[in-house]
């Protein structure tokens, strides 16, 4: 069976001040393009369909585009809800638009009921585990600490236990959307991190013959057999060095993986450029940067005048600007957002105990400040659900 496996499309996104709705519209069209021409026999969707719960007109739109294209194909597609979507509004319908090959998972309590495809060799099970929020679905399944690998060790556990009462040979393949162990992350994925842990290992995943994951945005392979596609789109700067792509993956009939990187449509190169703004300008070595996407990195010691300006007449596709001057660490110039670069809420919030008090917090206060942060985050999770 033939698989194409893509996710975090984030419709109705932005990329700084660029409406990217026409790139994104280019890419469902090549992902149309892809499973007719390369005989593609089930398309998945690995969560963030939409960039935000309730997304704008013109992404529903597109949505609604795509699914209509991808069941004209009669190639079956199985998508599940990620961190960004609102997982009751995606799916609404879904028992009707299942009817049309297009089968959506968003509910938790049907991670342990598969979509049954066939092949030529015999089924293959498609288990939707849409993005678990540990403190909604806890109760749920039953798990006595609210974190992500528990929920997704119980969702799987679900997975298993179904997989043992198919018949032997039946194949299998996982939709989840987390963030696993190994993978890279960007500037662009929204923080899932609960207890200070945000990674589950890929051992979860053991006993089936694939996980197609989403959430983070750049392609990767954290085993043969676990992976994600990536975003087909760049959505922070921090991707200037990735591949759009999807993988196009051969499942055998004995449950052997071949997987092959399918690239995306490029709207415009992404360049991160640094120096100060002089040199910037005069450099012919970044003349290959003159239609990109830019992001300029200032490092004169006193901010030039009309920067965005001189920029964009060299560079007219420059979309952020960040001054950054070379400094000593210790120098009481240095930027607030420079001393905080690289560091969590969590750690943040200790450096101001120790600068309020002269001493940081303990073990037993780190832990409230911990779950301090937490119930603030489940707390957004579940107002996002509700609206």
């Amino acid at each position: 069976m033939r698989i194409l496996h893509t996710s975090d499309w984030h419709l109705g996104r932005a990329f700084h001040r660029v409406n990217m709705l026409g790139a994104q519209a280019g890419f469902i069209g090549h992902l149309v393009t892809t499973v007719r021409e390369r005989g593609v026999d089930a398309v998945v969707v690995s969560g963030d369909v939409y960039d935000r719960a309730v997304p704008p007109l013109a992404a529903v739109e597109l949505f609604d585009d795509a699914l209509h294209r991808l069941a004209d194909l009669g190639v079956p597609t199985v998508m599940i809800s990620g961190n960004h979507d609102s997982a009751r509004r995606l799916g609404v319908g879904a028992g009707l638009i299942g009817r049309a090959g297009i089968h959506l998972r968003t509910e938790a309590s049907a991670c342990g009921t598969p979509v049954m495809l066939s092949d030529a060799f015999g089924d293959v099970a498609f288990y939707g585990l849409p993005y678990l929020e540990p403190a909604l679905v806890r109760d749920q399944f039953g798990v006595e600490k609210a974190g992500h690998e528990t929920v997704l060790a119980a969702a799987m556990d679900r997975v298993r236990a179904d997989l043992a009462t198919r018949p032997p040979g039946t194949r299998s393949v996982v939709l989840a959307h987390a963030f696993v162990t190994g993978g890279e992350a960007s500037d662009s994925e929204r923080d899932i991190t609960v207890g200070g842990v945000a990674a589950v290992p890929a051992g979860v995943f053991d006993g089936v013959d694939y996980a197609a994951l989403g959430h983070l945005h750049g392609s990767q392979t954290i085993t043969e057999r676990v992976r994600y596609s990536g975003s087909p789109l760049p959505y922070s700067f921090s991707e200037a060095g990735h591949r759009k792509s999807m993988w196009l993956v051969d499942l055998g009939a004995d449950g052997s993986i071949e997987a092959e990187r399918v690239d995306c449509p490029v709207p415009r190169p992404l360049a991160r450029i640094r120096g100060p703004l002089e040199e910037l300008l005069a450099d012919p070595g970044l003349t290959r940067h003159e239609e990109a996407w830019v992001e300029a990195t200032l490092t004169d010691p006193v901010r030039p005048g009309e920067p965005m300006a001189r920029l964009t007449e060299r560079f007219p596709h420059t979309l952020s600007l960040v001054f950054d001057p070379e400094r000593a660490p210790e120098d009481p110039d240095v930027s607030y957002a420079r001393r905080l670069a690289g560091r969590s809420d969590q750690q943040i919030a200790e450096d101001f105990v120790a600068h309020v008090r002269g001493a940081g917090p303990d073990a037993r206060e780190q832990a409230v400040l911990q779950d301090a942060f937490d119930a603030v985050r489940a707390d957004e999770a579940v107002r996002e659900v509700a609206r």
